[in-house]
């Protein structure tokens, strides 16, 4: 019916029906009413028909509605991301997103398109939200307060700036008190002019209460802590081990010198590598991959869970795996000294790194050694003592030929440290550490990423449906605003839609002491990565064949690509587009919440410094000026904060636009974009989630912060890795290398 019913709403001489006009148009008998109501709320809600005027149906185009993913910021401008890929973006005011929320499916009305003005610049594509046809998610967690007249909760999300009215909670397992945090379930909200309300369903407890902090996250976030039991039972049902009958038809590497390479915390070892000499100016490289397609199958139970979860979410507590653990950290992780299978894809590379010839056959294995990152950089710190650290140092030294190569072809250098928070084990912060990207790390990256290029262009030519990996590039009038910058401050700077100059402004920015403010200027000005049926390259990588293959253990989409590599896997019950889609939202999800798990303990930690009386003091770097006071990163605790200009004490501080300056009228001491200076946490809001800094001392001299090495902070796309370490607090969370 559905097919009719759009074949029929596509008529040249169709006008607006309602339900039983379209009973007659279509032919249908009265009894089939309850039918067609139900298709027509489907296509509604897929957003292919749209509803308007007098309850009639219309094809959404011959209103200019769109439908799309609307996602919001914390001042309440939307951003609708169109379900047709061929549309840009199209901004949503603040006074048009309705009762919108962030990541609802919505239908937009577009504004009539502006003319270009003189320059030939087209305003980018606005529009007002119609009609929400998902909720992304209906229960939100926040925090219970009381008026003199009712109770209301103010959410932890600031992207959701009204307070949700509530009755008094009733059979919830534990009774409110003002303060505590609870999960709401929304109600139906129909007017953005009045405060949605909601019903309590569970009290977490008192925010400073053990474990409800992270409790909060997974509430938020709608995280599954637990598997459904029939995909437990499917989990114990594939066994622990590698059976002898699944060796057939594999090709049988285990008398490889195979190792693995992961953080020292690491128990889902997704990949592999063994590097051999074949002869005086050729290498084969073998990079194998759990083979998690042989276990988990199309419609399963443990398929339809992972589907569902869309990746693993690594919070800074615990992980929450996509996969039971007795697959992804067991039978499916490439752990040492037990047969594994795999999909290998093996490389004849030249002296240089030159891929010549490729091949794809599934394997088993038999790992060597497990190797952690802090082992491996100090063996290729030093001469190695056997074969296998013999092998790293050739692997390190062709690593870094193909990176030199990557590099040469356009791929931008976006590369920052990363940092790590370690908790004790009451789950407070015993250490904050700094993690770079070193040799190590460059070695395993190198070789998944050519992995993912070669499983690409083997899907690419022979025309196999499948999923990407898509970095689209920058809007031209974000990289023009941002080039306008750059020369403000003297630096040249060329036409950055040209790869060249991009990379020669980069290379500039790392020599310069405001170059890392302005590095994270350009990272946010980048398209965020997502997944596609297109293949659209890989703007940051400069590669027109790219897709996530090496990670199928905690990513849904490497095993979509699994399956469509290899055909035998083939048979997924849903359409590609809705698995892209809705990969590209759980992928968001998680790195919400992991820089929300992060937010909760830093702010635990800052918190108890002011109560201390004596907090710490960190470098810091500034970013961008306000008039009401300065921004700054701060690496050593991965996030960014305002110093507001109250907070200078020495003398009256003014914002000069023109020479976009913050200057002392009496001592004429200066703060500006770069400058490094050293900071004291001054504030924590939790229900804003910002941290403001107060100065560590007072600004000494003319000038703020010369002299020091420049610092840096963490970029918005990476190429993959192993670990997400998103950076909280005011800015956005910026990918990992694990999502480039």
């Amino acid at each position: 019916m559905q097919e009719e019913l759009l074949k029929q709403l596509g008529r040249k001489d169709y006008l607006p029906s309602n339900v039983p006009e379209l009973l007659r148009r279509l032919g249908l008998k009265p009894q089939r009413q309850q039918e067609l109501q139900r298709v027509l709320r489907e296509l509604e809600q897929a957003g292919r028909i749209a509803r308007v005027k007098g309850n009639c149906y219309i094809l959404p185009s011959e209103a200019d509605l769109i439908s799309g993913r609307i996602r919001m910021n914390r001042q309440g401008k939307g951003f609708l991301q169109p379900d047709d890929d061929t549309l840009g973006e199209i901004v949503i005011p603040e006074n048009a997103t309705s009762t919108a929320l962030h990541e609802d499916r919505v239908l937009v009305r577009r504004d009539a398109t502006a003319r270009a003005s003189r320059s030939g610049e087209i305003p980018a594509s606005t529009g007002k939200v119609i009609r929400v046809l998902e909720r992304r998610r209906t229960k939100i967690v926040g925090t219970l307060q009381r008026s003199r007249q009712f109770l209301f909760v103010i959410p932890d999300d600031p992207r959701m700036p009204q307070d949700v009215y509530v009755p008094e909670p009733h059979d919830v397992g534990r009774p409110a008190r003002v303060g505590d945090k609870v999960v709401v379930e929304l109600q139906a909200w129909e007017s953005r002019h009045t405060n949605p309300e909601g019903e309590i369903v569970e009290v977490l407890g008192a925010p400073d209460e053990e474990g409800v902090d992270m409790l909060s996250v997974l509430r938020q976030y709608d995280l599954a802590l637990h598997f459904p039991k029939k995909v437990l039972l499917e989990a114990r049902a594939v066994g622990a081990t590698a059976r002898p009958a699944d060796l057939a038809g594999r090709e049988d590497c285990r008398r490889h010198a195979v190792i693995t390479i992961d953080p020292d915390d690491a128990k889902d070892f997704d990949d592999a590598i063994c590097l051999q000499r074949v002869s005086a100016s050729q290498w084969k490289l073998w990079v194998h991959i759990a083979d998690v397609s042989h276990y988990v199958k199309p419609g399963a139970a443990m398929d339809e869970e992972a589907r569902r979860r869309g990746n693993s979410t690594y919070l800074v507590d615990r992980v929450i795996p996509m996969l039971p653990e007795a697959l992804s950290n067991e039978l499916c992780s490439l752990k040492p000294a037990v047969d594994r299978l795999t999909k290998c894809v093996e490389f004849l590379l030249s002296a240089d790194g030159r891929v010549l010839q490729t091949k794809f056959y599934p394997a088993v294995i038999h790992s060597q050694r497990r190797f952690n990152y802090r082992e491996v950089l100090a063996i290729l710190r030093r001469k190695p003592n056997d074969d296998l650290e013999r092998m790293l140092h050739d692997l390190n030294e062709l690593a870094q030929r193909i990176r030199r190569a990557r590099f040469k072809a356009g791929s931008l250098n976006l590369d920052f440290p990363e940092t790590k928070i370690r908790l004790d084990e009451h789950g407070k912060i015993s250490a904050i550490e700094k993690t770079e990207n070193d040799i190590s790390h460059q070695l395993v990256e190198e070789c998944m990423l050519l992995a993912n290029e070669a499983v690409a262009a083997r899907l690419m030519s022979r025309n196999i449906k499948a999923i990407y990996r898509v970095h689209e590039e920058p809007e031209e009038k974000r990289l023009r605003e941002y080039r306008e910058e750059v020369l403000s401050y003297h630096i040249p700077c060329g036409n950055l839609r040209q790869r060249s100059e991009t990379q020669k402004l980069l290379q500039k920015l790392d020599t310069l002491p405001i170059g890392p403010a302005l590095k994270i200027g350009f990272l946010k000005s980048l398209m965020r990565a997502r997944y596609a049926v297109e293949p659209l390259g890989h703007y940051g990588l400069a590669k027109a064949k790219y897709t996530h293959f090496t990670s199928p253990i905690r990513r849904y989409a490497d095993l979509v690509v699994h399956r469509a590599l290899f055909p035998q896997n083939q048979g997924a019950t849903q359409s590609l587009k809705e698995i892209a889609d809705h990969i590209s939202a759980t992928e968001r999800n998680s790195a919400d919440a992991e820089r929300d798990s992060k937010d909760v303990k830093l702010f635990a930690f800052l918190n108890a410094q002011l109560d201390s009386g004596k907090p710490q003091t960190y470098p810091a770097l500034v970013t961008s000026l306000r008039n009401f006071g300065f921004f700054v990163d701060v690496p050593g605790l991965a996030m960014s904060g305002l110093v507001p200009l109250s907070c200078l004490h020495d003398d009256l501080y003014v914002y000069d636009m023109q020479r976009n300056q913050i200057v002392g009228r009496r001592t004429r001491r200066v703060v500006q974009v770069g400058d490094h200076i050293t900071v004291q946490v001054g504030k924590v809001d939790r229900f804003k989630k910002q941290v403001d800094f107060k100065l560590a001392g007072q600004l000494s001299g003319p000038r703020a912060g010369q002299g020091v090495a420049p610092q840096r902070s963490r970029p918005a796309q990476k190429p993959d890795g192993r670990r997400p370490k998103p950076p909280i607090g005011r800015s956005q969370p910026r990918a990992s290398r694990r999502r480039r």
